[in-house]
């Protein structure tokens, strides 16, 4: 009877661990910055914490100088949501729609969807009418330092980067 139980413990716990992976919420590596997609209030968005700049300069100094918003062009783009409104709970095509995003290297925000990919990775798209266009972005390990600093690894290396 232990072992029935034990059994069914560690079932349990095991889908919990797979459901745990079905999801966007974490951090995410995209073409040059890092996103942590996280819960707003009832839904889900997305902030730029860390952007990959050359060495010696400041990721908190780039402005959102594209902007079409004239005010806002004078903003960090770290910190700025740039994926927002997107309901909680995967689609049968494991999607996320109905939200939006905010390219900051044209200023402009667009309809946008959220695939999780057998990967492992989110392919992340933005349309305007029929047009669409995306990126695949990879899963992120965040860690602390005692000191405040993160450190930050991919989650699924590809075999052959190994």
């Amino acid at each position: 009877m232990t072992q029935i139980k034990y059994l069914l413990l560690l079932f349990c716990f095991s889908n919990y661990i797979e459901a745990a992976e079905d999801t966007v919420i974490g951090y995410w590596l995209a073409s040059d910055s890092i996103i942590e997609i996280k819960y707003c209030d009832e839904l889900i968005c997305g902030e730029i914490v860390h952007i990959i700049v050359e060495e010696g300069e400041n990721p908190k100094n780039i402005l959102d100088e594209n902007n079409v918003s004239e005010d806002l062009r004078s903003r960090p783009l770290v910190g700025t949501n740039i994926l927002t409104g997107f309901k909680e709970g995967l689609n049968s095509k494991n999607e996320l729609k109905g939200g939006k995003i905010y390219d900051p290297r044209i200023g402009k925000t667009f309809k946008a969807k959220l695939k999780l990919l057998d990967n492992g990775n989110i392919e992340v798209e933005g349309c305007i009418l029929f047009i669409c266009d995306g990126e695949e972005w990879q899963p992120l390990l965040v860690t602390y330092n005692s000191d405040g600093t993160r450190n930050a690894t991919l989650k699924n290396i590809p075999e052959e980067r190994k």
